[in-house]
């Protein structure tokens, strides 16, 4: 992408930083194997009731920086090589603006999920670049597009191909096709994304990253309890966020479960083929729960329930220190200059956090 001028905050002086139903019959034809998957969104409906709407800004870790973005723009702020914070915004205009039935619930969560896919993959290759001292260049349709496959071939292929496979080398012992079969193979596919952090979260060179995403978490929760947004006023708050992509994740792996089970056990192939077909779905069925989540987070029902996922943010969020925030701050300022939070919600629009 092409950099256009940009505000550039003074350094920042370095602060220390603290040390995721009944057994089917094996024939189910391809018609039942499509009715009951069409019957899927219609158990949303008690769901989504009404509740207080949260700011419609969303954020991201990146290398060095945060990423923040509204209904109509996003922006980066990144501490470059010489300690300053460089500061920029893009326009963005959301496919649910221009398409209504793009904000229909379910499916306006796989398109916002998508929508936060493809800023972040920009976010992440500016934020890189910017750290090191280079410039950047802008990518392609293509070359975003060759990402997100590659993104979600890795993603489908471990979290949900893989359990699958597992689960099934047991299925005797399981007693068939049951709902035990469908427990064990969510269980698994839990266990395989707990290990999968354990692991991601052991890198050294991420550590920064996730320092940052608590910035982020800390900066938006203050925005959201109407707080200054100044270094003292947003450390005060908890990295950990109801409505983080982490959190988002556990849930797809659990909702996966039910539904699943309501598909049941079809033919070998449209067993196979539902793990990959049914992911939108899922995540878009998941993303309901959780901006459900994020409009009631004062309940206590709803933080027990989502206990599990803000348990595992500890280990994707780390505490910042004072210049980690200063960043996190100045790219919420950018797009909050852009998208006043005194203005009416945008109707039908939606923002992962």
């Amino acid at each position: 992408m092409t950099l256009r001028p940009a505000r550039v905050v003074a350094p920042a002086a370095r602060v220390a930083r603290p040390p995721v139903v009944a057994r089917a019959a094996r024939g189910t034809s391809v018609l039942g194997f499509a009715a009951r998957t069409a019957r899927l969104p219609a158990l949303l409906l008690a769901f989504l009731a009404a509740a207080p709407r949260r700011a419609q800004v969303g954020g991201q870790a990146v290398m060095e920086g945060v990423m923040m973005r509204g209904v109509d723009n996003w922006a980066v702020a990144v501490r470059t090589p010489d300690e300053s914070i460089f500061v920029d915004s893009w326009p963005l205009e959301s496919y649910m603006k221009r398409y209504r039935v793009l904000r229909v619930p379910v499916v306006r969560g796989v398109t916002a999920l998508v929508e936060s896919l493809v800023v972040g993959i920009r976010a992440l290759t500016l934020s890189a670049n910017l750290s090191l001292g280079e410039e950047e260049e802008e990518l392609s349709r293509k070359e975003i597009g060759v990402t997100l496959l590659v993104a979600f071939a890795f993603a489908i292929g471990l979290f949900f191909l893989a359990p699958l496979g597992i689960t099934r080398i047991f299925k005797e012992q399981l007693g068939g096709a049951g709902f035990l079969f469908w427990l064990v193979e969510g269980l698994v596919r839990v266990g395989i994304f707990v290990v999968y952090l354990l692991i991601v979260t052991r890198f050294r060179d991420l550590r920064r990253v996730f320092e940052y995403h608590g910035a982020e978490h800390k900066s938006i929760h203050a925005l959201e309890h109407g707080d200054p947004l100044t270094v003292a006023n947003v450390d005060k708050y908890k990295t950990l966020h109801l409505r983080c992509g982490t959190s988002f994740l556990l849930i797809v792996m659990v909702v996966s479960i039910v539904v699943f089970a309501i598909v049941r056990w079809p033919a070998w192939y449209l067993l196979i083929l539902s793990r990959i077909i049914l992911v939108p779905l899922i995540a878009g069925i998941s993303f309901e729960i959780i901006k459900w989540a994020g409009r009631h987070e004062d309940n206590p029902v709803v933080r027990v329930i989502m206990a599990p996922g803000l348990a595992l943010q500890w280990m994707t969020t780390k505490p910042p220190d004072a210049s980690q925030i200063e960043v996190a701050i100045a790219s919420l300022e950018r797009v909050i200059e852009l998208e006043p939070q005194d203005r009416p919600p945008v109707k039908g629009v939606e923002v992962m956090a």
